[in-house]
């Protein structure tokens, strides 16, 4: 017999820790896919499933950046996200949608300003979230097109690269 357990509504309080969390990108080139890693400086999230809300910020250290070449990176920090005048990017959300379930998968929707290259853009972030106990396991996938959004495209004439980075974040918390 399976019993199916209904969705609970309930406020909770997030404190990201940047060792237990994993952001990485990749993106297409002529050549191959490129990989690379940034690092969470800091992040706080706030929702309450009942009310739609949700506050805080996720920080993300911009000149932490790899890809595991010296030279790409130089050029990216350099000429492409300009990390030394935009060390920071963030994602600040207003609403969230969808229930946490008591355990096991949910799907929830952050809805907010994701803020890069010192514009803001409005965005809705789709998050799976495992859930056992007062653990959390999420991720969340999402897309940058940061050509359309006004950074600079790093092709060269033999050299093309997507116009869109793909974002994948990965983190663990314990919530109270």
């Amino acid at each position: 017999m399976l019993l199916a357990v209904p969705a609970v509504a309930e406020e909770i309080s997030i404190n990201f820790a940047p060792a237990q969390t994993q952001i990485t990108w990749t993106v297409g080139s002529a050549l191959h896919l490129v990989h690379g890693t940034f690092k969470l400086k800091s992040g706080q999230l706030k929702f309450d499933t009942a009310t739609g809300k949700a506050s805080g910020q996720i920080v993300v250290d911009t000149p932490s950046g790899d890809s595991e070449s010296g030279a790409r990176d130089k050029r990216m920090h350099k000429e492409v996200l300009e990390s030394g005048k935009y060390p920071e990017a963030s994602f600040t959300p207003d609403k969230v949608t969808g229930q946490l379930a008591p355990s096991g998968q949910s799907k929830l929707e952050f809805h907010g300003n994701f803020r890069l290259h010192g514009a803001d853009h409005e965005m809705t972030l789709a998050a799976t979230v495992d859930r056992n106990g007062n653990d959390l396991a999420a991720g969340i996938d999402f897309q940058i097109p940061y050509v359309k959004w006004g950074i600079k495209d790093p092709s060269v004439v033999f050299l093309k690269v997507e116009k869109v980075v793909d974002m994948h974040v990965k983190t663990t918390v314990r919530v109270p």
